[in-house]
């Protein structure tokens, strides 16, 4: 009996490994992570989706509502200085906390909406290039730019996959990548 070729593990996640220039690397990886919150939804029940993980407190959906608001508050709001809200009116608890009037494809699409403005912002800018002033930052001495920005939110993904893979566990007993 022939036995199936195994399967080798990518060497590296996130753009190909022939990708060098930086900009192209800290958004490839963005998007990467992107993908990956959604491959570790997958398979959830709307139920699993909205209930709150104990002892977390919070829900998976709960969680890509934050992910909405933060790449909103980075990009739009701080990076690109639009004049949106940037936290909603009940602070934290209203961030992680999904209405019950809400449903997960509204959550769902209200993030792809966030990363579709946040991609105009990172697509012709470059690395180097200041946030605008009069969103988020007030003056020059506060506005980072973009690289700075792109490896916050690199780093506010890769924490909040880790949780996830915790949450998932808890939830089902699947684990992460």
């Amino acid at each position: 009996m022939q036995q199936p070729p195994e399967q080798v593990p990518a060497l590296l996640d996130g753009p190909a490994v022939d990708v060098s220039d930086a900009h192209e690397l800290l958004v490839g990886y963005l998007e990467w992570y992107r993908e990956a919150l959604m491959r570790k939804l997958a398979g959830l029940s709307d139920d699993q989706l909205r209930t709150p993980v104990e002892p977390l407190g919070w829900s998976p959906l709960g969680l890509v509502q934050h992910l909405g608001w933060v790449e909103r508050r980075w990009l739009r709001w701080g990076f690109g200085a639009q004049d949106v809200t940037a936290y909603p009116p009940g602070g934290d608890a209203d961030e992680w906390t999904v209405p019950a009037g809400t449903s997960t494809t509204q959550v769902m699409a209200a993030y792809q909406a966030e990363v579709t403005a946040a991609n105009c912002h990172t697509r012709t800018a470059t690395l180097s290039d200041k946030a605008r002033l009069g969103g988020r930052f007030k003056t020059p001495d506060q506005a980072p730019s973009l690289g700075r920005i792109l490896f916050h939110l690199l780093q506010e993904y890769a924490r909040h996959l880790g949780h996830l893979d915790v949450a998932r566990e808890l939830i089902d007993g699947e684990t992460g990548e």
